[in-house]
């Protein structure tokens, strides 16, 4: 099924996009920065996108060590350990990356239960004693300020805790325990500086609506200005659970649009915090790091719109996550198991890699969008934009689009980048391989090969002030393409035509 779209996109064309997709990526706990396969996978999605903040989970888990407890004369005594947070922050900052320090979970020593979340064990109860909180939150920024400068460090977002608003990230979701939380929290961070910029309240799916407006309500009666709000989106329905995997279906992006249109609508509604700054500190498809989904092209093409609308009412939206050294249900059997990440282990570039890639290469003014293209226009006249085929199920559904672009020169450079099934599916690869579980540096480098985009170009020459070009997006795909001036200069002697033998001289 071959479906066509023309678009005829003049002179004064205009188009609202807001673009902020390289502004926070997410990552799996802080401790896992101390691994050299994870920060090859860092490396690597810097490399090609360039994020400039870097948010997960764990500053506080006793595997990062900071929280110390010990006995003296009878007393109980504090002591911090920041080795393991210079390593990390230094290893972020060698990347050119900032964190978005998310406050959480809670050291055990420290920590009023037992409840905890994940393989790796991160409690997830109040403190026992809300002084010996923020004695740590206020010790760890004093010490980053120390090491990295304090003009440098109150630059850096501060979000206190992680989905409050779900038993298993807050013990029974005691909203009004979290408020606690964050107004002791909000309080001690803005004592010790206050320029620094602090959120909440981090929430994701149940009874968002109810939260955001109670959350809004308790920082107005208490009087704290707020310096923004966060909250996740994910896009799928319940996972189907067969062995290690989750199997979930794609809901309908709309309304996951106007539900984050709630948002805004709520926090507009209280007149002291009207055009607050929303982050979403999370988003992806799927919420579990095990869904197939996150490995296809399929996955790229539903991102890409995302990525189009998602500026709209929200600051920045952060996917979760850039690479799969992961570990909240244990460590992976395969190198594509459904995990978050932008990047397989192995490093391997999944095809949302490249969505995330091709957003981060737009730049100019925007002159069209629609629900399947957008397309920006630069001051020298040439053209850059993404157009995608994205659907919920599979439908056999290809794409055509004829684009008819105001021209300001004759002759053009058409550059066209392809990530589809066909040109760019590691993951097929992976499949008629055998999907083996450990690869060898041959099937590694195969890989790491396939997953890369198509590159094909073309000349185009204006006719009457318009140039026109197709685009061709199978089911699935996504495209890049650049449109430059480029007046063709060829050497003495030099005939491409005749090299090729499009014309004269050719065989008989």
């Amino acid at each position: 099924m071959r479906e066509r779209r023309y678009y005829e996109i003049g002179e004064n064309a205009s188009a609202s996009f807001r673009n902020h997709v390289n502004y926070c990526i997410g990552t799996g706990r802080m401790g896992l920065a101390l691994q050299k396969e994870y920060m090859n996978q860092l490396a690597l999605v810097q490399e090609e996108i360039g994020f400039q903040y870097i948010r997960g989970h764990g500053l506080f888990t006793d595997d990062m060590a900071i929280f110390q407890v010990y006995e003296e004369d009878g007393a109980r005594r504090i002591e911090y350990n920041f080795t393991y947070l210079d390593l990390v922050m230094d290893n972020y900052r060698s990347c050119g990356l900032r964190p978005f320090l998310e406050l959480g979970f809670m050291p055990a020593a420290m920590a009023s239960g037992e409840q905890t979340i994940f393989y790796w064990k991160g409690n997830t109860t109040p403190p026992a004693d809300y002084g010996e909180w923020c004695g740590l939150v206020t010790a760890t920024l004093s010490h980053l300020m120390e090491r990295y400068g304090a003009d440098e460090v109150t630059g850096w977002p501060v979000e206190v805790w992680n989905e409050p608003n779900l038993p298993g990230f807050w013990k029974d979701a005691d909203m009004q325990e979290y408020f606690r939380l964050f107004e002791e929290t909000f309080r001690a961070v803005k004592k010790l500086d206050s320029r620094f910029r602090v959120g909440g309240p981090a929430i994701c799916g149940v009874r968002d609506e109810f939260w955001i407006r109670s959350f809004m309500e308790f920082c107005r009666d208490r009087k704290l200005p707020v310096d923004f709000v966060t909250r996740h989106h994910y896009t799928t329905d319940f996972p189907e659970n067969a062995g290690h995997y989750g199997y979930a279906e794609l809901s309908d992006p709309q309304a996951g649009f106007a539900n984050l249109q709630s948002t805004r609508d709520i926090i507009d509604s209280f007149e002291e915090y009207r055009g607050l700054p929303i982050h979403i500190t999370e988003f992806n498809t799927s919420y579990i790091p095990n869904c197939p989904l996150h490995d296809t092209n399929q996955n790229a093409a539903y991102i890409a719109q995302q990525l189009s609308r998602l500026g709209d009412v929200n600051e920045s939206y952060s996917y979760w996550t850039f690479g799969d050294i992961f570990e909240e249900k244990g460590v992976p059997f395969t190198p594509f198991h459904g995990g978050f990440g932008l990047v397989a282990n192995g490093n391997i570039p999944k095809p949302t890699f490249w969505t995330f890639k091709f957003f981060r290469d737009l730049s100019g003014t925007c002159v069209h969008r629609s629900d399947e293209l957008v397309v920006l226009k630069k001051e020298d006249g040439s053209y850059c934009g993404v157009a995608w085929n994205q659907s919920r199920t599979r439908t056999g559904r290809e794409l055509e689009f004829a684009l008819s672009l105001a021209a300001g020169q004759e002759e053009y450079f058409l550059l066209v980048k392809t990530v589809d099934e066909e040109t760019c599916n590691p993951l097929k690869l992976w499949h008629d391989m055998g999907e083996p579980s450990s690869l060898t540096a041959a099937q590694k480098k195969l890989l790491q090969e396939s997953a890369r985009p198509s590159v094909s170009s073309a000349r185009v020459c204006a006719e009457d002030k318009t140039a026109e070009l197709g685009l061709r997006v199978k089911e699935h795909g996504v495209v890049y393409f650049e449109l430059n001036p480029s007046k063709l200069q060829p050497d003495r002697g030099y005939a491409y035509d005749r090299v090729m033998q499009y014309s004269g001289g050719g065989a008989e």
